[in-house]
């Protein structure tokens, strides 16, 4: 599994949903703060992002925004305009929704999707981006978004036999085609954080070792090996870049490995122990209530985000 992927398998806590907002003016839809990260996407007409901090920004045709960290926002037709909370229509069980706001004026065609993700402890890829990544629809530029929207936009107008196993995947795509964009706009600038860890060589591949093989009883040496450096590089240039130590970020890892897999396996906690390194289900509770406040058969019972941990 490659470091992209990890941010969905690792920090998704419930199902995406998108649909289709179909708004004719005057309008403006507010969308509150949360636990959930949203992509937007004009599909017909034009708009105004207005976030919580910061200036408006102008959206066309083609457009893609994500607000990655919960933030509070509002789409509106124009700056000022009042704004209702956003409110979609979903069937029950359903990854698919949607809103209409009727009007006399030009009709805007939004493609909006959700994702919830556990905000106490983000993947440090989108940790580091900003409240607002913004990509303009621009001639030959991230046809593989284009695409990944195509797709998904045509699923929302037309749904058909299927639909709702596809959408799920297809909003997936949507995200990591997000952050592929993103990422690859950035190879021009100064790198910093997780950007540059994904871009550098060493680093990365140290990344990739510790995520793919969590239980593995890694060392700093053992890493440093793999980076192809000495020890005291490695780990001077490891913290300089991911913001910890790498023995800090195992740990880390093996956490969010462990919370994910008792979410969403009914795997025995010897298993998940083992998994992420630990030698007996005892040091492993011990570590996971460390992290979490929590011991493991609790947090698989009640630790989903949003509810409490201790609850009877």
């Amino acid at each position: 599994m490659d470091l992209l992927s990890d941010l969905l398998s690792a920090m998704r806590t419930g199902q995406p949903y998108a649909g289709r907002t179909t708004c004719r003016a005057p309008w403006g839809v507010r969308f509150p703060v949360g636990d959930t990260a949203g992509c937007h996407v004009v599909l017909q007409g034009s708009c105004w992002l207005i976030p919580q901090h910061g200036a408006p920004v102008a959206l066309g045709v083609g457009d893609v925004v994500f607000t990655p960290h919960g933030d509070a926002h509002a789409l509106v037709d124009q700056p000022g305009r009042p704004t209702v909370d956003f409110h979609p229509d979903p069937g029950d069980e359903s990854s698919i929704s949607e809103m209409t706001i009727p009007g006399a004026g030009a009709t805007t065609e939004l493609l909006c999707a959700s994702y919830s993700f556990d905000q106490t402890r983000p993947h440090p890829l989108l940790h580091g981006l900003p409240q607002v990544v913004h990509l303009p629809a621009r001639v030959g530029h991230h046809p593989d978004l284009r695409a990944a929207v195509d797709l998904l936009g045509n699923e929302l107008r037309r749904p058909r036999a299927g639909t709702e196993a596809i959408v799920p995947a297809l909003i997936d795509m949507l995200l990591l085609y997000v952050l592929r964009a993103w990422l690859d706009e950035q190879s021009g600038h100064a790198l910093t954080g997780w950007v540059m860890a994904l871009n550098d060589p060493a680093i990365s591949t140290a990344l990739h070792h510790i995520h793919r093989y969590p239980g593995r009883p890694w060392s700093v040496e053992d890493l440093a090996r793999e980076a192809g450096l000495s020890r005291a590089a490695f780990a001077k240039r490891f913290a300089a870049i991911v913001g910890q130590p790498p023995l800090a970020y195992l740990t880390w890892w093996r956490m969010t490995t462990a919370a994910r897999l008792l979410r969403e396996s009914k795997a025995p906690l010897s298993a998940v122990a083992e998994r992420c390194g630990y030698g007996s289900e005892f040091a492993f509770a011990k570590a996971f209530k460390r992290e979490f406040g929590a011991a493991p058969g609790r947090y698989r019972r009640h630790g989903q985000p949003g509810q409490d941990l201790f609850e009877k």
